[in-house]
């Protein structure tokens, strides 16, 4: 296994942990790792049918006490209901602070079961081991944790730091093409947030990534991880760099919303989202078109099944007035202004905003 740090003040800073065939040693390595013996995994019906039976045994072997809440796939499932549920749970359960959770799944189960745990009992600790590639390149790193209300994705929310995060490549074989192209919309984002070189690699090895080449998207998920380490440790709650990570975000969670979080998907939701600030980066002057065509070039080269149908400019404008990114009143897009290099605006003209929405929703590139 191949490893690298998130590094934080205090006693806070975790490991993440990136190999192949993994998962059966988990077990293991918390008996070594963590104070606690006592875990509670938070899952789906999804990954427990797959993966229980590799995961399970390790904990029996290390003679670790372990719980098992199974909960809906889907990103419907992160909402305060679900939340409720769980709470009820860890009390019913006899919880206490001397407790784990481990959240064992995709970027909704990281989030619910981080949330959960930021919160029970004022906070106990959680580890991450994330089951898609969207989830092992960005919602597993970072301490964000949250659950959606029904006018806002992640409007509910707390930062809070994983102990441990486990990273088994091996999962993404199984892994569908759609799940597949979401991670990529976060792989490439770091590229062009971050570093050049990286969107490189990304042009370069485009097919190789979508064939799930396992050297190619280890390099991958190393480097993502490598780069999101670096920002959380310059920034860990959001004043400066780590808004970076938001590029595509702040159009894309609108879409997501109207969306349904089934039509469009979260890193679908992104591509449209980065492919839309990137062209509204362009026209105020900030991107240049040479830039920019890169970038459209690549974005348009992913193949996506999001149905954006019906979805009117007006309401994605309306939505984005909710985005948790509005300060003072004010909405801030974070636009690249060249490849690796970023700045951030506030309330540009709304009718250049309209008009990069509207280029994507009567767009070709994506299904009907």
């Amino acid at each position: 296994m191949q490893s690298l740090k998130v590094n934080l003040p205090g006693n806070r800073s975790y490991p993440i942990y990136v190999g192949t065939g993994c998962l059966d040693k988990l077990g293991e390595m918390l008996r070594l790792y963590m104070k606690t013996s006592k875990f509670i995994l938070i899952t789906d019906e999804q990954v427990a049918s797959h993966y229980s039976g590799v995961f399970l045994p390790s904990f029996e072997k290390a003679k670790l006490h372990l719980d098992t809440i199974v909960v809906p796939a889907g990103e419907q499932t992160k909402n305060i209901e679900t939340y409720h549920d769980l709470m009820t749970r860890f009390l019913e359960l006899g919880a206490a602070r001397d407790w784990a959770v481990i959240a064992f799944g995709g970027g909704v189960v990281g989030d619910l079961a981080g949330f959960a745990a930021a919160t029970y009992m004022r906070g106990i600790p959680f580890v991450q081991v994330p089951t898609t590639l969207l989830a092992q390149v960005d919602a597993s790193v970072g301490g964000k944790t949250g659950i959606n209300h029904p006018r806002a994705k992640n409007i509910i929310g707390a930062f809070h730091q994983p102990a441990l995060v486990w990273i088994d490549l091996a999962v993404l074989r199984t892994l569908g093409q759609r799940d597949l192209i979401s991670g990529l919309a976060e792989v490439i984002k770091y590229g062009i947030i971050h570093d050049r070189d990286f969107f490189a690699f990304c042009e370069k090895n485009r097919t190789l990534l979508l064939e799930k080449d396992e050297h190619v998207l280890s390099d991958a998920v190393l480097r993502s991880c490598a780069i999101k380490a670096d920002i959380v440790a310059r920034d860990e709650r959001e004043h400066s760099v780590r808004a970076f990570l938001n590029f595509g975000h702040t159009i894309g969670h609108a879409l997501e919303n109207l969306g349904g979080y089934e039509r469009i998907r979260h890193g679908e939701a992104v591509f449209l989202g980065m492919l839309a600030e990137a062209r509204l980066s362009t026209q105020l002057g900030l991107l240049s078109q040479t830039e920019y065509q890169r970038i459209e070039r690549l974005l348009r080269q992913i193949p996506l099944q999001a149905v954006i149908e019906g979805i009117e400019p007006d309401r994605v404008m309306e939505v984005m007035r909710h985005d948790k990114k509005v300060q003072a009143g004010r909405l801030r897009y974070v636009l690249p202004i060249s490849i690796g290099e970023m700045h951030i605006i506030e309330e540009p003209d709304p009718g250049l905003v309209r008009e990069a929405v509207l280029h994507v929703l009567n767009d070709g590139w994506v299904c009907r």
